[in-house]
């Protein structure tokens, strides 16, 4: 009768003896964990397929081929750290999703510094489910200890007959050269056959429903609908290298040409007001405050009859309220919104222009106004090395950047000082400066995951109590508290009638539940109310003398920021290369999205996963219904030209180049 010590050493003989056991099990538990991955994205344009899932398999193949060219201990302990790094690879994907709506890139792991900062919010998004992910590693490990001891047992007792079970071969050395041919053999095999499988549907994808993805597509959504989650990081660790390691492609004077005329012919659109604001602020201060997660649709609008900003609300009776003002974001979040806002340029299609380019040159306001006689600081209460702000901040112009080591942590909430502290404290720093002067106030206590103490709440947000959409109210009510103090400060320190404070948000909350978009509106959503709203932060405009007050509901985008600023303190930005529109020019405007979405007012394009322009939706603003799609077309190539003058204007440093020509003018 056999023991189950015996039958345990059966098992484990059979699987040593089936010398690939160990490979085809780790390509499925890889398989089974990017399928886990996917189920919990719902990221993708189509339902995963047959040659999805080819994709994957060809992929697994592909990073852990050579695996097989080990010898069989070697091969064990390859797979055991190839899995660990895969799982994290897939874990951290997973986790940077759920909050930023897109995946890891090269440019961002280079930020990695900035993980470990991120505390709560990445606690707060890692679900029990995710235990899923590593549950393997018990039944991996149970079987890599067996046949550890299987091997030792054997190898003693082959020790005591003085010989091997290999070694009754009479040509030793012929034996272990032919097993290395056939590992190598076996290795080489299993790579064509990952390459075929991979690159075969890949192909097929982009010569038929994703033709031109890999040319021009700047979402990686739109990438890894095509060659899956491994295959986009393949495919990113290359368009890194070819970025940075090789030479990089250089426009032709034809290309440069072009893009200085489309720059001329901008800065001659932004200077068509008609309405006598050019220059009729002329030496006034500026305060701009860029509030963390503040977005649009909760202006105005009550909760258990409190208002959810109500010193916001207030504000609006003497100031410019654009109501449909849009963040022009990407990877780079808040510092995409301070970047663009700052030097009326796109963000990068991956990783931020703050950490990749910090070396570039670019016109931007803090500069522009230092150059015309003004103090200019940037005011943050955190740590400077954040975003690599201290470098990118004197590389901008700025004279004095106040960091977190400049303030009193008298008041900390959740990420660092807060806002009310933070605001008073500023106010202080401000009065110091020589007038005039710019200053920009970035804030973070509403800052994702919404995790206020219970002493500073004071909105009761009823059946959303308890959850990240009633904390996320929560905050945004406490950054309103805080604001509305802030105006008080500038009334007190005899700065709010000389002083002109543009307030705006820096990107969306990360909430993306449409259900509780609609139990709060109280009304069901469409694909262009989610949009707008997840891409829609409010913008106030105060000016010192309280005029042109009102409600602006032309499109408008955080590149229009420098621009219109600059425009009221009667500075021409002509001789500048930036691409916003002027908030009180005259003329439609045109507001582009990092993804390709845009709008000019009429129409409302948003594009498809896939990045082909068949496939996305064109909205008639007038009926909020979906139009005929070669309605879009026309302005969609305007979009997509934007978009890559930026990131050529941005990557290759042009503005030099561009200055030094005959057409252009050093300011």
């Amino acid at each position: 009768m056999a023991t189950p010590g015996n039958k345990t050493s059966h098992f484990l003989k059979k699987l040593d003896h089936y010398r690939n056991f160990e490979y085809i099990l780790f390509t499925l538990i890889i398989f089974l964990k990017l399928h886990i991955l996917h189920d919990n994205l719902h990221a993708r344009y189509i339902d995963m397929n047959l040659l999805d899932d080819v994709i994957a398999i060809g992929s697994i193949l592909l990073v852990s081929f050579w695996t097989l060219w080990l010898p069989r201990r070697g091969r064990s302990i390859a797979l055991i750290i190839l899995n660990i790094l895969l799982t994290g690879i897939i874990f951290s994907d997973l986790v940077y999703y759920r909050y930023f709506g897109d995946f890891i890139t090269v440019p961002v792991l280079l930020q990695a510094g900035q993980v470990g900062e991120l505390g709560d919010s990445i606690l707060s998004l890692i679900h029990f489910r995710d235990l899923w992910l590593v549950a393997d590693w018990i039944i991996w490990l149970a079987i890599t200890i067996g046949l550890m001891f299987y091997h030792r047992t054997v190898t003693r007792k082959q020790t005591a007959r003085n010989h091997t079970a290999y070694s009754q071969s009479p040509r030793p050395g012929k034996t272990r050269s032919s097993r290395l041919l056939s590992r190598f053999i076996t290795g080489l095999g299993v790579f064509v056959l990952g390459f075929v499988i991979t690159m075969g549907p890949i192909r097929f994808y982009a010569k038929t429903w994703a033709v031109g993805l890999f040319e021009g597509g700047w979402w990686n959504i739109s990438l890894y609908n095509v060659t899956g989650l491994l295959g986009f990081h393949y495919y990113d660790a290359y368009r890194y290298a070819k970025e940075h390691l090789g030479d990089k492609p250089e426009l032709s004077a034809e290309e440069k040409d072009n893009i200085r005329d489309w720059f001329q012919k901008a800065g001659d659109a932004r200077e068509t007001a008609t309405d006598g604001t050019f220059g009729a602020y002329k030496g006034s201060n500026v305060l701009a405050v860029q509030v963390e997660a503040f977005m649009n649709f909760m202006i105005g609008k009550k909760i258990g009859g409190q208002e959810i900003t109500p010193n916001f609300n207030k504000l609006m009776q003497e100031s410019l309220y654009f109501s449909n003002y849009f963040h022009q974001t990407g990877q780079g979040r808040t510092s995409d919104a301070d970047f663009s806002s700052q030097s009326s340029l796109h963000p990068l299609p991956t990783g931020s222009v703050f950490v990749r380019y910090p070396d570039h040159t670019y016109d931007t306001l803090p500069q522009i106004l230092s150059q015309n006689g003004y103090e200019t600081g940037a005011f943050h209460a955190y740590e400077g090395s954040f975003w690599n702000r201290i470098n990118m901040y004197k590389a901008m112009g700025y004279d004095h950047f106040y960091s977190k080591k400049e303030y009193a942590m008298d008041e900390s909430l959740g990420w660092s000082l807060g806002d009310k502290s933070f605001f008073r404290q500023s106010l202080v720093k401000m009065s110091e400066e020589q007038q005039p002067f710019y200053s920009f106030l970035i804030t973070l206590s509403s800052h994702h995951p919404y995790s206020l103490p219970a002493s500073v709440r004071q909105l009761d947000t009823g059946e959303f109590k308890d959850t990240i959409f009633g904390n996320y109210l929560e905050s945004i009510h406490y950054a309103d508290a805080a604001l509305g103090e802030l105006v008080e400060g500038m009334k007190r320190d005899g700065l709010w009638d000389n002083t002109i404070l543009y307030v705006y948000g820096d990107h969306d909350n990360s909430i993306t539940e449409q259900a509780d978009y609609e139990k709060f509106l109280g009304k069901p959503l469409t694909e262009l109310d989610m949009h707008q709203i997840m891409n829609q932060v409010p913008l106030l405009v105060h000016l010192p003398d309280g005029k042109a007050a009102g409600i602006y509901d032309q499109p408008a985008g955080q590149l229009d920021m420098a621009p219109s600023i600059l425009h009221l303190l009667g500075i021409s930005t002509k001789p500048y290369y930036m691409m916003g529109n002027n908030l009180f020019a005259d003329g439609d405007k045109f507001v582009v999205l990092r993804s390709g979405a845009f709008t000019d007012g009429k129409l409302y394009y948003i594009p498809s996963p896939d990045n082909l322009f068949e496939n996305g939706n064109c909205y008639d603003l007038s009926t909020k219904e979906k139009t005929d799609i070669e309605k879009c077309r026309v302005p969609h190539e305007e979009a997509k030209k934007r978009l890559q003058i930026s990131d050529d204007l941005i990557a290759s440093d042009l503005i030099p180049e561009l200055r030094s020509g005959k057409d252009a003018q050093q300011p």
